[in-house]
């Protein structure tokens, strides 16, 4: 069993607020994944037809159990995304995770997301991304994050263009999605791309002009 490195923990950026998951998202969280259905189902591998099951109140135990179980053995670091207000309450609003972790010689791992659409197109997104590229370089001790999207994805391939990933590849038939397999165009980014910037997180500030 790999031990967990750099995991858990709570990093945040203005009012962007990454946090692991609490059993009490359960009712939120089915309520954004149910609400976001014609948003999130063509990017996802759920079966046809099964979304408001998959995405229930139930089912969020067993996938945050799943998560749980990945992280304790160092696969995986699974964050809520939150939108935090002064009054100190949150707002549940997607998911990011780093999967598929690999140490030693490797040193790398994937990641994937997905936001609500009312809270798309407000940098929401590639602040989380950066916030856990920046963590996986630090304390997650990884040398490479890879994310891999669908090429008729643009929302999604917005934020990493938006972050100045570099292109790497074009994946044919790369993940069974939405009833077939698909192809997906890998991005990836390593820590000697951004530790002259700071990070990735200063150079989404810089981008941004914040």
């Amino acid at each position: 069993m790999t031990k967990a490195i750099g995991y858990p923990i709570v990093l945040a950026d203005g009012p962007v607020l990454l946090r692991p998951y609490r059993r009490g998202d359960a009712v939120e969280w089915s309520a954004v994944r149910r609400f976001n259905e014609r948003w999130l189902a063509p990017w996802e591998a759920t079966p046809h037809g099964l979304w408001d099951q998959v995405n229930s109140v139930s089912s969020f135990h067993l996938v945050r159990r799943g998560l749980r179980r990945a992280a304790k053995e160092g696969e995986a670091m699974p964050f809520a995304i939150c939108l935090q207000f002064p009054d100190g309450t949150e707002r549940l609003v997607g998911h990011i995770n780093l999967g598929n972790i690999v140490r030693r010689a490797f040193g790398s791992a994937y990641c994937g997301y997905w936001i609500d659409s009312r809270a798309a197109g407000q940098g929401i997104m590639p602040t989380a991304v950066a916030l856990l590229v920046d963590h996986a370089f630090g304390a997650g001790g990884l040398h490479r994050v890879e994310i891999n999207i669908r090429p008729e994805n643009k929302a999604s391939r917005r934020v990493v263009e938006k972050l100045g990933l570099r292109e790497e590849g074009y994946h044919h038939n790369y993940m069974f999605i939405d009833g077939a397999w698909r192809d997906h165009v890998g991005y990836a980014v390593t820590i000697e791309d951004v530790i002259g910037e700071g990070g990735l997180l200063k150079r989404w500030h810089r981008l941004r002009g914040v």
